[in-house]
């Protein structure tokens, strides 16, 4: 599958990609990927399968994920690139870096780790796909609609800018029932290939107030990405790249050169 992209910064640059986390899309990336691009890289930020205007499809593996952007890569001719994927990005880069080494020359897993987690976004799913797509509907009702499911302003914003307002009906531009029947698959640990690593430099990047990446997934990392570095966004939660950009930034530049 091609995804929808955007792409700054000059096409003969070092290519550097960019892959958003679970109902995101690649301009969640504006700031950091402007920046990027400002020193010369050819920074593209995709939306993977589901999400943005990329096409829909009803199956979500870490495997199809990946293949996705390893055919966009080759498409546009930016291989090999450094790959940088946050939350559930994360972990299609992994499966990128691991299943097509070919593609990856840097790794950046952006809070993450290859493991399960705990259904924490299915409540989200249910809400979005409750609310009431009536014509007319505004920002702020369906803001309301979604604040007993989703506590935080932050997340609500984050979730709304998939909802398309206005015309005869408001939509969801996202494949939001794809991606709410594909969630156990999308929580899980993606199941890689037996014996697979990556050599290739790796940094493993938490937020400083963030859980999702703990001490006891660096043994896991070092047999996966035996080259991996461990770096943390000091005052940083999960969406580390939109809570401290400059720090982020910072590790970055420091990581890539």
């Amino acid at each position: 599958m091609r995804l929808n992209l955007i792409e700054m910064g000059p096409e003969a640059g070092e290519p550097l990609v960019l892959l958003h986390g679970l109902f995101g899309q690649a301009g969640n990336f504006g700031a950091a990927q402007r920046a990027l691009a400002a020193s010369g890289r050819r920074v593209v930020a995709m939306d993977l399968r589901n999400h943005g205007v990329s096409p829909h499809a009803t199956s979500m593996s870490y495997a199809e994920m990946a293949a996705d952007v390893a055919e966009t890569l080759d498409a546009i001719g930016a291989t090999p690139a450094d790959v940088l994927g946050h939350s559930m990005g994360g972990k299609v880069a992994m499966m990128l870096a691991l299943t097509r080494q070919d593609l990856v020359a840097r790794l950046v897993v952006a809070d993450i780790a290859p493991v399960a987690y705990p259904p924490a976004f299915r409540p989200y799913a249910e809400a979005m796909l409750a609310l009431d797509l009536r014509p007319g509907l505004t920002r702020r009702e369906a803001d309301a609609a979604l604040a007993g499911a989703v506590p935080s302003a932050g997340v609500r914003g984050f979730l709304l800018q998939n909802l398309q307002l206005g015309g005869e009906r408001p939509f969801w531009r996202n494949g939001l029932a794809e991606i709410a029947a594909a969630l156990s698959e999308i929580e899980s640990a993606p199941p890689l290939p037996a014996g697979a690593r990556f050599e290739g430099p790796t940094l493993a990047l938490a937020g400083e107030k963030s859980d999702y990446i703990q001490d006891e997934h660096r043994p896991l990392f070092r047999a996966l990405f035996p080259a991996v570095r461990f770096g943390k966004v000091k005052g940083a939660g999960h969406w580390l790249h939109a809570e401290q950009p400059e720090g982020f930034l910072a590790a970055l530049r420091a990581f890539l050169g």
